[in-house]
């Protein structure tokens, strides 16, 4: 395959370029108190992400209290034994029409030979929170 001298391929996004320093940053770093740090990071979210991230991280810690918050890839996350169950993507992270709640392989939410691990999020109406309920606490097994 050729490249066209006046064409450049597209490498990394400037979104994706900040995820991953901020991946590097908190490896490097480590997180002592990993609540303070998620709660600064969704106060600095704009709205209506703020005040999603805020109904997502006490419903995420009242339905799995174990959970651990801590950022990931600069995004707020929660594990069980340094593995990431799930992690919250706010909208403007990646210039999105919506945020995302995501999980990772490591949830527990295995349903044949192919399930839903992403949902976006436009609005947290009671139905959502009792379904956001129910997943994480089948995510943490």
């Amino acid at each position: 395959m050729t490249r066209n001298a006046t064409k450049r391929a597209k490498g990394f996004s400037e979104e994706e370029i900040a995820a991953m320093k901020d991946r590097i940053k908190e490896l490097n770093e480590g997180d002592e108190d990993g609540e303070k740090t998620v709660l600064a990071k969704i106060a600095a979210l704009p709205e209506p992400d703020r005040t999603m991230g805020k109904r997502l991280h006490a419903l995420i810690m009242k339905s799995a209290p174990g959970l651990t918050p801590r950022l990931w890839y600069g995004m707020p996350a929660y594990s069980k034994n340094e593995k990431t169950i799930c992690f919250f993507q706010d909208a403007h992270k990646f210039k999105a029409r919506y945020a995302t709640l995501g999980f990772s392989d490591k949830a527990h939410l295995d349903e044949g030979a192919m399930w839903p691990v992403s949902f976006a999020v436009k609005e947290l109406t009671a139905a959502e929170e009792k379904r956001i309920a129910a997943l994480v606490k089948r995510a943490v097994g």
